[in-house]
């Protein structure tokens, strides 16, 4: 199945022409398809109108494989082994490692090979385990077909759903509004088809498709009126069409490696991560050739000082960064999945904790999804079977997109009515719905033959049925539509929307049939004119019991919500009154043609509620408030909401959407529940908070120790810390760093938004990077005058006691920043980093201390060191946890 969804929404390429490059044998053959009679293409697939039966299809399956786009495979292992180690980072420090090696320093390059192994083989692993975690996931969507298969022993077929990967050619689908084309096709029939290939041509506007192509010869593939290609899908109408290519085959899958080249551009998440990066290169910019002129003319050795300068570069890059980032992503994509959250793009989990507000439609959403028929009136308000039977016939015999409000009429016309109409009728033909009309109407004849007369029933939306009606039927008598029959009839449905029921409209008409009207003129939009209005069916969806008790969980986090609907505006007040929802003003969807993108940027501001409103609105206004700064979400699961989801942040369906909407959609839900979303915001929010907390930990303890070597630089005879001392105390860091992405956050932080700030990030490191080098300056002291450690000769025992009162900080500041509460007290780390933690210092406190001292160059610490360290790190948790409440009542805690 076609996954180019999956791709940052700023990089979702659009495929040229088949001019442009379509393999010439793959272009010829689709248009031979177009050319020939269809039952001529039947026969050359060994197939048949009732489809291919189920061992003809299991044998097909065989020879032609799984109908997928090869080039969404991942790569092979060693190619994503080297995408996983060629980052900035790891390329610097394995720069580092051969000046090492040239230098003959092995220890050197020992310690920085172990950091580059063990970042790009963490990452490795991790992203191998996230990949497969994600098809996993993936794989609990579902996306089908409706295949047709011959019925044993007739000669008409049964429609049986079939997941789209498991479609070969000959495969003859049915097709309706919502549906994606999940191969190259042949139309064998269609009626009023419209596809939009924008995913192909770039072009906005729905194409007509028709069975028979009127197209000359000259022109291309994808102008074929009767071809149907892989990756479009139906914006209105149905149809019958035959697989003529699968998979790679397909003129999408031809065109795959043109995909892959077009640069795809960075999503908003990697934007962020990038900006975060250049703030550290810059610093790193600045403070390693600082400390490379400081050490050569302070020391005279200008080798020793340009590896020290190196070393401290090292400190500066974040380099388990990518490790990080990824893990938290999966891990968080795991824990949503057990909330039936399924994440189809890890990044898209970020922007889930950024969102501030979320567009959701009404159906489904605030209501139970379960609609029932209440009432079914003629146009006085007055109980009518005869309107029930008119709209059980439109809506048993229509073939398009049945949706609720059928399945509703045909549950409770089946109960109610005491004859089966279909045993009376038989269709003739249908006008199917679409978002423009919104309506729909199927024309049916007597069952027996008789009568030279057919009947078309026409069923919609109240506004849109009475544009076509000219009269209106009360009993046997039959009145003309005047003005305040018009009045009479709006105020009679009015009360019914106050009262939260859905109002359809039902009316028909009669038409000439027979020698009276050409059997091969079919039936279209222009008969659905000169209507009788015959009443209303009224529908209830009542609101689910746990949508108000979420409305307000999400506000408590910071998330605002927007109705986005097609309804009524009382009705959806109605509805809105019910959960909590202050609607205010509703805006009814003409108002929105009428302003400018900025008049609209400003209205969405001010209004909660939207109603009657058009695909084309919903993405206007999903724009507009991307464009004020929100971080938007998008909720629905219909034809209608695909452009929206497209347009938003983040695009939010559900597992038994149409296949249009979870193609367009970033995440699915398997409930189709607000609180089920409001977790999901909780655990993004969790997932980023992790994330920042490396990146802020790691950026401000590293300046300070560069911080500090500036100051020891400037006074010390010799270096505060050998090359060798300082990546070994990275390494030892970063590995301490590994458990983060399991760490507990607190509630504070998930109540809020959150997005990248990089100037915050800059700021923090200059507030509290400075901080742990008064403490190493005060270890300085200690050093040189208590233990008198103040010359060359003595250098060994200074630097042990730098080295580890420097990492015992660096382990300490973990807890002390990763809060804005008392670390210990008020806020606890989850065991895996005070596990971890608690093993880093013990091993920073035996390096010096134990047998391989030496081979560190480092020097055993006499015990009353001890003591000293010990008020150090008391006295460095006191000062900052003192500036920590400063800065955060001043700056805010991210």
């Amino acid at each position: 199945m076609i996954r180019r969804e999956h791709l940052p929404r700023a990089a979702r390429p659009r495929i040229a022409p088949a001019s442009a490059g379509t393999p010439p044998d793959i272009s010829k053959a689709l248009q031979t398809a177009s050319r020939t009679d269809a039952g001529q293409v039947l026969l050359g697939l060994h197939s048949s109108p009732q489809g291919l039966d189920e061992s003809q299809a299991q044998a097909l399956r065989k020879q032609f494989g799984s109908n997928e786009v090869r080039h969404d495979q991942p790569p092979s292992w060693w190619v994503h082994l080297w995408q996983c180690y060629r980052n900035p980072f790891n390329l610097l420090l394995t720069a580092l490692a051969l000046i090492s090696w040239i230098t003959e320093d092995m220890k050197a390059a020992l310690v920085i090979g172990s950091m580059v192994g063990l970042s790009t083989v963490l990452r490795f692993l991790q992203e191998s385990r996230s990949s497969k975690a994600a098809e996993r996931l993936k794989a609990m969507v579902s996306n089908t077909a409706t295949v047709l298969r011959p019925a044993p022993g007739t000669a008409s077929a049964l429609r049986i759903e079939v997941p789209m990967r498991e479609l070969v050619p000959g495969d003859v689908i049915a097709l309706s509004a919502g549906d994606m084309i999940p191969a190259d096709c042949r139309l064998l029939a269609a009626k009023d088809l419209f596809i939009s290939q924008s995913a192909l041509t770039g072009e906005a506007m729905p194409m007509e498709k028709f069975c028979i192509d009127r197209r000359g010869p000259e022109a291309g593939v994808l102008e074929r009126e009767n071809l149907l290609f892989m990756g479009t899908s139906v914006v209105s109408g149905t149809a019958t069409a035959l697989i003529v290519h699968t998979g790679s085959r397909t003129f999408f899958g031809a065109l795959a490696q043109r995909v892959t080249a077009v640069d795809q551009g960075i999503s908003a998440f990697q934007a962020g991560i990038n900006r975060v990066s250049w703030v550290l290169i810059r610093f790193m910019l600045v403070m390693a050739p600082l400390v490379l002129v400081i050490n050569g003319v302070a020391k005279g050795d200008w080798w020793e000082a340009a590896l020290f300068a190196l070393s401290i570069a090292v400190g500066l890059t974040p380099e388990m960064l990518p490790m990080i980032v990824t893990a938290t992503l999966a891990k968080g994509a795991v824990v949503m999945s057990r909330r039936k959250v399924i994440v189809k793009r890890l990044e898209a989990i970020h922007n889930f904790g950024a969102m501030d507000v979320l567009c959701t439609d009404k159906t489904g959403t605030l209501t139970q999804d379960r609609i029932v028929l209440e009432r079914h009136t003629n146009a006085w308000g007055e109980a009518s079977d005869h309107v029930l039977q008119m709209a059980y016939l439109n809506s048993f015999h229509q073939t398009g997109l049945k949706n609720l409000l059928d399945k509703a009429v045909l549950n409770h016309a089946e109960m109610q009515l005491e004859t089966r109409l279909q045993t009376a009728w038989r269709k003739i033909d249908e006008v199917p719905f679409d978002f423009a009309r919104r309506r729909m109407s199927v024309v049916v004849g007597m069952e027996d033959g008789g009568g030279s007369e057919h009947l078309l029933v026409c069923k919609g939306a109240l506004e849109e049925i009475l544009s076509v009606c000219t009269s209106v039927e009360r009993g046997d008598d039959v009145l003309p539509l005047d003005a305040d029959l018009l009045a009479r009839i709006h105020g009679i449905a009015s009360e019914l929307n106050t009262q939260g029921l859905r109002v359809v409209a039902v009316a028909s008409r009669v038409l000439a049939a027979g020698a009276q009207r050409p059997a091969q003129v079919a039936y279209g939009v222009a008969d659905e004119a000169a209507l009788t209005l015959l009443g209303y069916v009224a529908f209830l969806d009542p609101p689910k019991e746990s949508t108000a008790p979420a409305l307000r969980a999400l506000a408590e986090h910071g998330v605002a919500v927007k109705v986005l609907t097609g309804d009524n505006e009382l009705v959806v007040r109605k509805v809105c009154g019910d959960v909590g929802i202050e609607a205010g003003r509703v805006v009814p969807g003409r108002e929105i043609d009428e302003l400018d993108d900025a008049g609209l940027r400003t209205l969405v501001e001010r209004h909660q509620v939207f109603a009657k409103l058009t695909p084309a609105h919903k993405e206007r206004i999903v724009r507009a408030l991307h464009a004020n700064g929100h971080v938007v979400g998008f909720m629905g699961d219909g034809i209608n909401d695909a452009p929206a989801l497209r347009a938003a942040d983040i695009g939010i369906s559900v597992d038994g959407a149409v296949d249009v909407a979870k193609e367009s959609a970033d995440i699915i839900l398997l409930e189709k529940s607000l609180m089920v979303l409001e977790q999901g915001v909780v655990e993004g929010r969790r997932t980023f908070a992790n994330m920042l907390k490396y990146i802020k930990l790691t950026a401000s303890s590293n300046f300070g120790n560069v911080f500090s070597v500036l100051v020891a630089s400037a006074f010390l005879p010799f270096l505060p810390m050998l090359p060798l001392h300082l990546l070994v105390q990275n390494l030892l860091y970063d590995v301490s760093q590994i458990a983060i992405p399991f760490d507990n956050v607190d509630a504070e932080f998930l109540r809020k938004p959150q997005s990248w700030n990089p100037a915050d990030l800059g700021r923090f490191m200059l507030f509290f990077g400075p901080l742990s080098s008064v403490f190493d300056v005060l270890t300085y002291a200690v050093m040189w005058f208590a233990f008198s450690a103040n010359t060359v000769a003595h250098q060994a025992l200074f630097q042990s006691g730098w080295f580890v009162e420097g990492l015992l900080s660096q382990t300490l500041i973990v807890h002390l920043i990763r809060t804005r509460k008392i670390p210990f007290l008020q806020s606890r780390a989850a065991w895996p980093l005070l596990a971890m933690g608690a093993a880093i210092a013990a091993a920073g406190i035996w390096l010096p201390m134990g047998r391989l001292a030496h081979y560190f160059r480092l020097q055993t610490l006499p015990l009353a060191y001890f003591p000293w360290l010990a008020a150090m790190l008391a006295g460095y948790a006191t000062l900052t946890q003192a500036v920590k409440g400063w800065y955060a009542r001043r700056y805010g805690w991210q």
